[in-house]
């Protein structure tokens, strides 16, 4: 019989050698089931179904636990502890941790998940035998999400970050009753801010594409986030000596990016409607609000 890490399997009881706990017949090879991997009363003789993996000691162990998932298995598991240089330990439901390898998360640092996260997996085997976890991609998890609805379009709903990108960032939007998600992207565009590995991020559904999948953004629509822009603007004015600041439709969009955290267009656009209104104005580089004392005049003539 093949005793195979990761797999659940049944086998008999040999013997109980006490202080350590169970041996288990797995034909050449004896594997203990130890005291505390025990959830209910055992005798030497009886039938035990387990789940095998290695000790700290690279010995093949066997528990009576249930885990998250077994060889070959994908499942959704939480980020447990970081070593800086072997990778994520990831929580697998049985007291022990399944090692993500550095090797399989992003090149960029402040790509990578923070204890907490959850992270798409597949167990396997490295080259040793022994259990680790690799990263799922879309050949693994697009067979088990299904098709968005048309109700979805402009709801705003949770995900969890797949695969980061800095052209854009993969994610299973939640499925809920449905089943198990919906596959999605986030152009860089429609971001925010960098979004990394198994982060949980609040999306709105932008385009529902033919193929089933949605193009996403971290933004409201365009005419609400325009009067939500305008007003952080018109706040970020009036807290400015002079009511002035050094932007306006000229500055480049990495320096808009940077200090309101909205895209050049998305600026533009507020900016526009707080000048429709005569609230503020325009000269070479700098934007101004207008005083109260000049548009009570306008009114007036």
């Amino acid at each position: 019989m093949s005793l195979v890490a990761g797999t659940v399997i049944t086998l008999p009881i040999d013997r109980e050698v006490s202080p350590y706990g169970y041996f288990l017949s797995g034909g050449t090879q004896d594997v203990l089931l130890h005291y505390s991997e025990v959830t209910q009363s055992v005798k030497p003789g009886q039938q035990v179904e387990v789940f095998l993996y290695h000790d700290t000691e690279g010995r093949l162990g066997a528990t009576m636990k249930k885990p998250y998932l077994t060889l070959g298995e994908l499942a959704l598991l939480e980020v447990a502890d970081i070593h800086p240089r072997l990778g994520c330990f990831l929580e697998m439901g049985l007291g022990r941790q399944l090692l993500l390898p550095i090797r399989e998360l992003p090149e960029l640092p402040e790509l990578h998940p923070q204890v907490g996260d959850h992270v798409y997996v597949i167990m396997e085997h490295d080259k040793q035998g022994r259990l680790k976890a690799k990263l799922a991609g879309e050949h693994e998890l697009s067979p088990l999400t299904f098709h968005v609805p048309s109700t979805w379009n402009n709801q705003w709903l949770e995900a969890t970050v797949y695969k980061p990108l800095q052209m854009g960032t993969f994610v299973i939007v939640d499925g809920g009753v449905l089943g198990f998600g919906v596959i999605g992207m986030i152009h860089s565009s429609e971001r925010s801010r960098l979004l990394r590995l198994g982060e949980r991020v609040k999306v709105r559904v932008s385009h529902i594409r033919e193929d089933g999948r949605v193009n996403l953004s971290m933004m409201p629509r365009k005419e609400v986030g325009r009067d939500e822009d305008s007003e952080r603007i018109l706040l970020y004015l009036q807290e400015r000596p002079g009511g002035a600041m050094p932007y306006s439709d000229i500055t480049p969009p990495d320096v808009i990016k940077q200090r309101f955290g909205i895209s050049k267009s998305a600026f533009k656009r507020a900016i526009g409607k707080l000048m429709k209104e005569g609230k503020v104005t325009q000269k070479e580089s700098w934007t101004y609000l207008v005083p109260t004392e000049s548009k009570e005049s306008e009114q007036e003539d």
